[in-house]
């Protein structure tokens, strides 16, 4: 039995990265305990994605075994440094932060098939739980942008909970969704290749960023201040 990993801890690392602002408020997350897949320890020798940013390092664990061409493409533009030095372009406080635009503008990403999108490769493993490492759909198909799930802990409610066990979702999914929240309704429509196991706190600090409005008030959930990815690491995860 693999060890159930903490997933979301140092919260004193967020407020020491300035916290909430905008009457945003720092996410408090417990420890899931739950042999979902997404909240198991890495094993020795499985692949993860290590994301230094400006605010800090994020590391997950990839799943080529469901998602192959998501997991080869992430990987094969990392390798390359296509990510290096691209920013966030979207940190939406209790939705998702999104990167891997090299134009850093949301409308581009490319991939390692000469550009050309690929299929959805939806999998009833793994689900849109906050920490969710995911890639980026358009209409034609999937990119190189990925974004990380920011979902609240209370963001799947009972009757959220009651519409996920009526469509037919496992127990275990289901109070796996009410533990640590999510955006179910993604489900089957962006591919979920990754899972944070350490690093949740940052990304909460990306989410808390102050963003951008336009003259009308708008929100373009655009950081203020460039959060910058200056490199991803593909490699195989190494027990401590």
């Amino acid at each position: 039995m693999r060890k159930i990993m903490s997933l979301f801890a140092a919260l004193a690392l967020v407020l020491a990265l300035g916290g909430c602002g905008g009457g945003k408020s720092v996410p408090r997350r417990k420890t899931v305990n739950s042999e979902e897949r997404q909240f198991v320890q890495p094993a020795e020798g499985d692949i993860i994605a290590i994301f230094e940013t400006s605010l800090g390092e994020i590391r997950a664990v990839l799943y080529p075994d469901a998602a192959p061409m998501a997991v080869n493409n992430f990987a094969g533009l990392a390798r390359t440094g296509y990510y290096d030095g691209t920013v966030i372009w979207r940190a939406e406080y209790g939705f998702v932060v999104q990167g891997g635009d090299a134009d850093g503008t949301g409308s581009g990403g490319g991939t390692i098939w000469s550009n050309n999108p690929y299929p959805l490769e939806a999998s009833d493993s793994l689900r849109h739980y906050a920490g969710a490492l995911c890639a980026a759909f358009s209409a034609q198909g999937g990119t190189g942008q990925f974004y990380f799930v920011q979902a609240l802990p209370d963001s799947v409610d009972k009757t959220l909970q009651s519409q996920l066990t009526e469509a037919g979702y496992p127990e275990e999914q289901v109070a796996a969704y009410k533990a640590a929240g999510g955006l179910p309704y993604l489900d089957n429509t962006d591919t979920v290749f990754g899972q944070v196991y350490q690093g949740m706190e940052v990304v909460d600090a990306i989410a808390c960023a102050d963003t951008v409005t336009t003259e009308d008030g708008t929100d373009t959930f655009r950081p203020a201040e460039d959060i910058v990815i200056s490199h991803i690491t593909v490699t195989t995860y190494r027990a401590e």
